[in-house]
């Protein structure tokens, strides 16, 4: 749909090579790492806006529901970001399919909502039919960032939990009160996951990477002391696969894959 998307915003990631070329030459209409604000969503005239992000529409970013539905943008949120950071009841991979399929009848092109959600289907149903079997769950820590040396990592009503559940893991914050939750190196101690899962991140922050976090790991005096952290049993997964989007079903296959060689 490249040549009818009128504009972009929080570009934090590198762009696929599959769509790159046909994406560049869409214009961006936030700063980079910004998000767009409610005069440049304007300014490019849309017929209709989408966000995987709550936090986007609001009065201080691009505008509320509301206010953009009262100036005859309709727009589309979706339902695993209703609200903001909150869990999700039953999110999982049929609810991101089936997203692809409204938005597919919303442009025109129930073919290619259908053809991207059987693949995408396709991919899950694989790699989870190439799990190792375990006599115990795996115990493992999502951890996708930090703010002020504080660890974020995955709860529960969001897909890293639903992947957990599908690969037969067991997502140590399952008991969180958010699907991103504020937690703390001691209960992550205390919970002496087996594995860590790192969102690899390019946004630019302090420890976003894969390889700052590990360093982070390393040189803590309390984690540096886990069993996962010494044996260097770490899966890399790209931090935007955490969140509903095209690529989390490749998340699976890489959690399986990164599982199954620890052993």
């Amino acid at each position: 749909m490249g040549d009818r998307i009128v504009g972009s915003g929080y570009e934090i990631e590198k762009t696929p090579d599959a769509v790159a070329e046909e994406y560049e030459k869409i214009p961006q209409l936030s700063a980079e790492g910004g998000t767009v604000k409610h005069e440049k969503l304007l300014e490019a005239q849309p017929d209709f806006v989408y966000s995987s992000f709550a936090s986007f529409l609001t009065k201080e970013e691009a505008g509320d529901r509301k206010e953009l539905h009262d100036l005859g943008v309709p727009t589309y949120l979706t339902e695993f970001d209703c609200s903001y950071h909150e869990a999700v009841a039953d999110a999982d991979f049929d609810m991101l399919f089936e997203e692809y399929r409204r938005l597919g009848r919303i442009m025109g092109r129930p073919d290619a909502g259908e053809k991207l959600a059987t693949e995408q289907k396709a991919v899950v149903d694989k790699a989870v039919g190439e799990v190792e079997k375990r006599d115990e769950p795996v115990k493992a820590m999502w951890f996708y960032s930090t703010f002020e040396g504080t660890p974020w990592a995955a709860g529960p009503g969001g897909l890293p939990q639903h992947i957990s559940e599908l690969v037969g893991a067991e997502n140590i914050f399952a008991d969180a009160k958010s699907k991103w939750a504020e937690v703390s190196w001691d209960e992550v101690a205390a919970r002496n996951p087996d594995v860590i899962i790192l969102a690899d991140l390019t946004r630019g922050e302090p420890n976003d990477t894969a390889e700052e976090k590990i360093e982070l790991l390393k040189k803590d005096p309390l984690t540096s002391k886990l069993a996962a952290v010494k044996g260097d049993r770490f899966i890399t997964i790209p931090g935007t696969h955490m969140d509903p989007s095209y690529g989390s079903a490749s998340a699976v296959p890489a959690l399986v894959d990164g599982l199954n060689k620890l052993g």
